[in-house]
């Protein structure tokens, strides 16, 4: 599983310093700091640790140049403080008005990264937008699709049952139509077989 990964605000919130407090201690320090696939830097659990530990032993009081030593050669603080005389303090520190020089480059250096991490993240933003919209559209177009489809095959549907039923009806009134022509067929002969009995009556008693 790949580790966790925080940008340098994050990192800094995590150690309660200034991000550019953790950039001047990474160069001092000669820190590795992981670098993604663009290049940029970030910073794992154990970078957070090793950041806590350097902030609690300047609390205490120690030099970077104590605490470089302690960090490469794995002494421990009191050993590496002997080794640094107050004499050359001023050789291993960096005096106020060259640590605000370099506190502001790296503040500059960390403002860029910061605009870099905006432009992304609204980059990221829009894109997520571009792709949504294209998706609402792509379902609408596949919803008027689907519904010109289902529209088609009812309208087809409702059509059959018409015809179907028309049909029915067309052979119910033809039904009708022969069984009335039948009934007149029916009463046509019984009405010529009633002439034709009272003729033959008729001429019955002319004759008598």
């Amino acid at each position: 599983m790949d580790k966790l990964r925080y940008m340098i605000s994050d990192a800094a919130n995590m150690v309660k310093v200034e991000a550019h407090v953790l950039r001047y201690w990474e160069e001092e320090l000669e820190l590795e700091i992981p670098r993604n696939e663009m290049g940029h830097r970030y910073y794992t659990k154990e970078n957070i640790q090793q950041f806590l530990k350097i902030k609690e032993l300047k609390e205490q009081g120690y030099q970077l140049k104590a605490i470089k030593m302690v960090i490469q050669s794995g002494k421990n603080p009191e050993e590496a403080a002997a080794l640094t005389s107050q004499a050359m303090t001023e050789n291993y520190e960096l005096s106020q008005p060259q640590r605000n020089m370099a506190e502001a480059r790296h503040a500059s250096a960390v403002s860029n990264e910061k605009a870099y991490e905006d432009k992304m993240a609204q980059f990221r933003l829009l894109m997520s937008g571009i792709v949504k919209e294209a998706l609402a559209e792509n379902n609408q177009a596949l919803g008027r699709e689907v519904g010109e489809n289902v529209g088609d095959r009812v309208l087809k549907e409702m059509n059959y049952l018409m015809r179907e039923q028309d049909e029915q009806e067309e052979e119910r009134f033809r039904k009708l139509d022969t069984a009335i022509r039948e009934l007149n067929t029916r009463k046509l002969k019984g009405s010529t077989k009633k002439k034709e009995t009272h003729r033959l009556f008729a001429k019955k008693e002319a004759t008598t």
